[in-house]
């Protein structure tokens, strides 16, 4: 299997790498070979050889040895050539090959590729590096990965958190997301934050201006001329219709009565 970079793998180990390790220290060492480049097995595209079977160059020994060969030229992939594979088949050829060969669709497959798919094994030539990390860079910007598939979407808060290297424990997650969905409910003893020593700056006004209403819809009963005739509107220090002289009234003794 290859990454974006052209390097090699074998499958067994990548999928050992993406697998849940019990030991650490693998996890680790594995982390490091792979620098980031492999997360999941959209970041990396099986590589098909065309394989061969050759005989030794040492005549005394029986078995034959496996190797890869051009399917177009016939010549040996190995360290002194120059090979490529496409994206997304995965087919490998010579870079000769390819470069001769016109249209851009597999010779193994027929399946089309585009130019920049074409992906140098192991390459050393600094333009070819250059090349590679470029077009995954526009492959990320595009949502897609390695193989040209959908990558997984990430959420802004996780994009956020690796943005400034943060590390947040879990549980701490989970407090968050619970706070978010449960609002706690805060009292405080009447009269010390506005109606019933509410705090919420909205519910408080929005109590205010009902009690106010009611206040004013009181007094306006009050004013009421059904109400209003229930109450003597008379000032009582004042005298009032007969008896306003009754502590100042004179009586005369008849006077057959006098002795």
């Amino acid at each position: 299997m290859s990454d974006s970079n052209g390097r090699l793998y074998n499958k067994a180990s990548i999928l050992e790498h993406l697998l849940p390790a019990e030991d650490g220290s693998s996890k680790a060492e594995a982390d490091a070979v792979l620098q980031g480049a492999v997360k999941s097995l959209k970041d990396v595209v099986e590589v098909k050889f065309e394989v061969e079977e050759k005989s030794p160059d040492d005549k005394s020994s029986g078995s034959k040895k496996e190797v890869w060969k051009c399917p177009i030229t016939g010549n040996i992939l190995g360290p002194g050539s120059k090979a490529v594979y496409l994206v997304p088949c995965g087919h490998a050829f010579s870079a000769s090959a390819i470069k001769e060969v016109s249209g851009e669709k597999c010779l193994q497959c027929d399946q089309t590729y585009a130019s920049n798919d074409i992906i140098p094994i192991i390459p050393t030539a600094p333009t070819d590096i250059a090349r590679l990390s470029l077009r995954l860079k526009t492959l990320q910007e595009q949502g897609l990965t390695h193989s040209l598939k959908k990558a997984a979407k990430e959420s802004k808060k996780r994009k956020k958190r690796e943005e400034k290297d943060e590390i947040i424990p879990a549980s701490v997650v989970a407090d968050e997301e619970k706070s978010r969905s449960v609002t706690p409910r805060i009292t405080t003893p009447a009269g010390e934050n506005g109606a019933g020593g509410i705090q919420n700056t909205s519910t408080r006004a929005l109590t205010d201006k009902v009690l106010q209403e009611q206040e004013q819809k009181k007094k306006r009963k009050m004013e009421n001329d059904n109400v209003r005739s229930l109450f003597s509107s008379r000032d009582p220090t004042k005298p009032h219709g007969k008896s306003s002289d009754f502590m100042t009234r004179g009586f005369s003794i008849p006077a057959n009565a006098r002795r």
